[in-house]
């Protein structure tokens, strides 16, 4: 069961941002085929590893109302208050923030946390620090989103770089409509996806859990958490 449930997850279809790069790499085998082995070999080894970077899982959410869903898989690196990026508009008030590392070997597409609208989309561009340190949240060039809960309540997703990364790509609109479990986005290679939790609400998690997007409980909108 296991083993089975590991092969679905690794030779789960790509998402359609990786697509290109896995053109690329069957180019280059073909090409290396005809004309040289080494860039054969070089190709299907990219191809490969595209495929298994860019993979797209089915997720299940939780069948149940209120809770804040994990917006990323990874290691969670920080759980502390943070005030959120400016650029959303969300007061200086610091509220608590869950911060997510995908490495390269963990699935990099994003999913919405909540049921809600959102409300603010803004990018700025940054550095490329290693995602892991805590002033990547800051400093590096990142994606942030402002959803809005049913009952008004606010909170935010941020997309951000990681060392290599250099590719944030995020497929929500302003004025969405959009439902906790569902695909926002992809970062490329290695990054960093941060949750601000809405004011009041605590996490249920802590520093070193891993995480899978779209189905670990970060939260549930009106029970108190780990942290209260």
């Amino acid at each position: 069961m296991a083993l089975a449930a590991s092969l679905r997850l690794v030779l789960a279809p790509p998402h359609p941002a990786g697509r290109p790069f896995i053109v690329g790499g069957v180019v280059a085998l073909a090409v290396g085929l005809v004309f040289a082995q080494w860039l054969a070999w070089l190709g299907l080894a990219f191809t490969l590893f595209c495929l298994y970077f860019f993979r797209d899982p089915e997720r299940v959410p939780p069948p149940r109302a209120g809770l804040v869903l994990a917006p990323a898989d990874g290691k969670i690196v920080s759980v502390s208050r943070a005030v959120p990026p400016a650029e959303l508009d969300l007061g200086t008030a610091p509220r608590w923030r869950v911060a997510i590392f995908l490495s390269v070997i963990d699935v990099h597409v994003n999913r919405m946390p909540v049921d809600g609208t959102v409300t603010r989309i803004a990018y700025r561009h940054g550095k490329f620090l290693n995602a892991s340190m805590d002033k990547a949240s800051v400093d590096n060039e990142r994606n942030a989103l402002a959803i809005r809960l049913p009952d008004g309540r606010e909170l935010a997703v941020v997309q951000i770089a990681g060392l290599i990364a250099r590719r944030i790509l995020c497929d929500a609109r302003e004025g969405d409509a959009v439902l906790a479990g569902a695909r926002f986005g992809i970062i490329r290679f290695g990054s960093r996806t941060d949750l601000y939790l809405p004011e009041g609400v605590l996490p249920l998690v802590a520093e070193g859990q891993t995480m899978i997007g779209g189905e670990t409980v970060i939260a549930e909108l009106e029970t108190r958490g780990a942290y209260a």
